[in-house]
């Protein structure tokens, strides 16, 4: 605008077109309303104006909404007071800037200077002051970061003290809270401690409490991980059974089973134990990634899916598609072809199974898992499909009894022991007269029938059909007296369903109505009794507080029946996907195999070598990528389904709070996410 102004200046300044009585207003405006001005001058005016003007290069920031705006400087020459009035109304109307023109050449050639000067005045002020801002801003930098969790820290303690309450006669702040009875002496100490000089010290009172107080389970680095697993269904219920320390064991179990590949599992153990070597290192402990972060708080969960998945991968015999032959096969080929066998029959077939039978196939079971010979045997998944779906039905049942099982430490703690007789012993009895008798029969025909006998074994399938039809004539019985012991199993199991369904209901029932009936001294000292039951338990008693509704209690007991009955059968097929994704995973480990590392084995030795890196490196991508990431988190969640549903709901409610008591720890979590801090 100044450039602009000078140009303006230079041209009124020529003595050939400036005159002694000529006025001069100058000023800027807006790009877009010069041509509107310039015709509202001419037509006011007559003409007896000469407006001359330049834009401004750059954006000026409008003084009065302080917006960037393209703004245009203009020089107004006319002739006489009267137009002047009338030029500057024009100039008001248009909001124009206006600013004071001298008349004499000296004046202007001085204000051109002045302004020159102070421009570089402000030029040199601007530096000098960014400089010293910069300065002060990277003294600041330094400690801004322990600033801000100061101040978080600060504004978090002020939250928690804004939860208590203030006692406006002793001017005192009074605080309930939960406190672990083991922290009480710490608690103590700490207040004695900071309340040291104080002219009212602190203290701590228990006081009685109806609430039911949040679950406190104590983690470290290695239960961490399972017990968020746990949590994640539902944080248990104040002292109910916490079943985190059966899933260190069971859930890395589970997975292996499913999973089961020695050479998968040494790489799924190798990444876990780097991990666990490193986790102090902040930079793989502070990352970004999301996802990185679940692998690494879950390190110790797949450190054991490894090792278990390198235990069952020897147990089958596998790795990577391949059995390890380390103690050489229990049986021999050769010892078919002998004079005292059909050699016409073994010539005219192109398979035919072993016979043990015969002297010199089959010297015994092999010394660890599988015997490497089925890898080359054609029957070979139809033998692996009968020996993984029994052993996935086993674990089930086993898995399951033992859940059932759990759930009488919660009815002894909670001081309901009519559950043991009308909850847990139906519950028991059905599960083992039905599904427990299943495994039962597995294993009595694994024992009891052998190689020179197994043509005329009876099937397992029919005779647990047929036990339910009640036609146990029908079949060949493995047991003498078979029949009837299916018969009497199924009268427990079938009675076992209305003492579940009434059991519990009738007895409440008879609980809180029947006292109608009895003496008024009997009355007394059931209620004497039941008044000391609720002192000394520490939870909350609501449901005896409440009145008692029977209609409510056999609703949720019949829920809670025909869940358990049909879940019992639900969920023993469910842990058939222990053999199904063992199965696939198996399958698709061979498949890989055969499709790319065999392709690159089978090249001439001659450019065998240059071939076979690349061929590697692609098996290697795909194993980690398929075989490890998708299969591994598949069957993760597989393993997440069977503790969650077929293992936790036959004892554990979830229904509980979680502790989290203050720390400053939480500060980037709870209460960021909150909109506390």
């Amino acid at each position: 605008a100044l450039s602009c102004l000078f140009g303006l200046l230079a041209a009124a300044n020529d003595p050939h077109k400036s005159l002694d009585c000529i006025l001069f207003i100058s000023g800027l405006i807006q790009s877009v309303k010069i041509e509107a001005f310039e015709r509202m001058l001419w037509r006011v005016c007559k003409g007896y104006t000469i407006l001359s003007y330049s834009e401004v290069d750059g954006l000026l920031e409008d003084p009065a909404t302080g917006e960037p705006t393209r703004s245009v400087v203009f020089l107004i020459s006319y002739w006489g007071d009267q137009i002047g009035q009338k030029v500057k109304k024009i100039c008001d109307c248009y909001h124009c800037h206006l600013y004071p023109y001298p008349n004499s050449n000296e004046e202007r050639t001085d204000v051109v200077e002045g302004l020159r000067t102070r421009i570089q005045d402000l030029h040199t002020v601007l530096h000098r002051t960014e400089d010293y801002l910069r300065q002060v801003l990277i003294k600041a930098s330094e400690s801004v970061y322990v600033w801000v969790i100061q101040v978080k820290k600060m504004k978090a303690i002020y939250h928690i003290l804004n939860l208590c309450s203030f006692d406006v006669t002793n001017k005192c702040l009074i605080a309930e809270v939960w406190c672990p009875v083991n922290d009480l002496p710490t608690l103590r100490r700490a207040l004695e401690d900071g309340s040291n000089g104080a002219t009212v010290p602190s203290f701590v009172n228990r006081i009685p409490s109806n609430d039911t107080p949040p679950t406190l389970v104590r983690t470290n680095t290695f239960t961490s991980g399972f017990q968020n697993i746990v949590d994640a269904y539902g944080v248990s219920s104040y002292r109910e059974v916490n079943p985190a320390p059966y899933t260190i064991i069971t859930f890395p179990f589970l997975f292996a089973v499913m999973f089961g590949d020695l050479g998968h599992g040494v790489i799924m153990a190798l990444f876990a134990l780097w991990m666990v070597l490193y986790e102090n290192d902040r930079k793989l402990k502070k990352t970004r990634n999301e996802i990185w972060n679940i692998f690494f708080e879950g390190r110790y969960i797949i450190l054991l899916m490894g090792i278990f998945s390198v235990y069952t991968g020897l147990i089958y015999n596998d790795c990577f598609s391949k059995s390890l032959n380390l103690f050489g096969s229990g049986w021999n080929v050769s010892a078919m072809f002998n004079p005292s066998c059909c050699n016409d029959t073994l010539r005219s077939n192109s398979f035919l199974a072993l016979d043990p039978n015969v002297t010199g196939v089959f010297k015994g079971p092999y010394p660890l898992g599988i015997d490497p010979i089925w890898n080359l045997a054609s029957n070979r998944l139809t033998f692996l499909n009968s020996y993984k779906m029994k052993m996935s039905v086993i674990i089930g049942i086993i898995h399951m009894t033992f859940g059932v099982v759990l759930g009488v430490f919660n009815h002894l703690h909670f001081r309901r022991t009519f559950n043991l007789y009308l909850i847990f012993i139906p519950e028991l009895l059905f599960l083992l007269c039905l599904f427990g008798y299943l495994v039962f029969m597995i294993i009595y025909k694994w024992l009891f029938f052998t190689v020179r006998d197994s043509q005329t074994a009876p099937s397992i399938l029919i005779h647990f059909i047929n036990m339910f039809l009640m036609q146990g004539d029908s079949s060949q019985p493995l047991y003498p007296g078979q029949a009837g012991f299916q018969v009497f199993l199924l009268i427990v199991a079938v009675l076992s369903v209305p003492v579940l369904l009434l059991g519990k209901p009738l007895y409440l029932y008879w609980q809180h109505k029947g006292r109608d009936h009895l003496s008024m001294y009997r009355v007394r000292i059931l209620v004497l009794l039941v008044c000391v039951l609720q002192l000394a338990e520490s939870r909350c008693s609501d449901s005896q507080s409440e009145e008692f509704d029977f209609a409510d209690v056999f609703l949720h007991q019949s829920i809670h029946t025909i869940e358990y009955c049909l879940g019992c059968i639900s969920n023993t097929a469910s842990y058939l996907r222990l053999w199904a994704l063992s199965l696939a995973h198996a399958q698709l480990s061979e498949v890989l195999w055969a499709m790319v590392m065999r392709v690159g084995l089978r090249v001439d030795t001659s450019v065998g070598i240059v071939f076979l890196v690349p061929v590697f490196g692609l098996f290697a991508v795909l194993t980690v990528s398929i075989l490890l990431v998708m299969e591994g988190l598949s069957a993760f969640l597989h393993a997440l389904r069977l503790h969650w549903v077929e293992f936790q709901n036959k004892f554990y409610s979830g229904a509980g709070v979680k502790f989290v008591p203050f720390a400053f720890s939480l500060l980037h979590t709870s209460f960021e996410n909150e909109g506390l801090l």
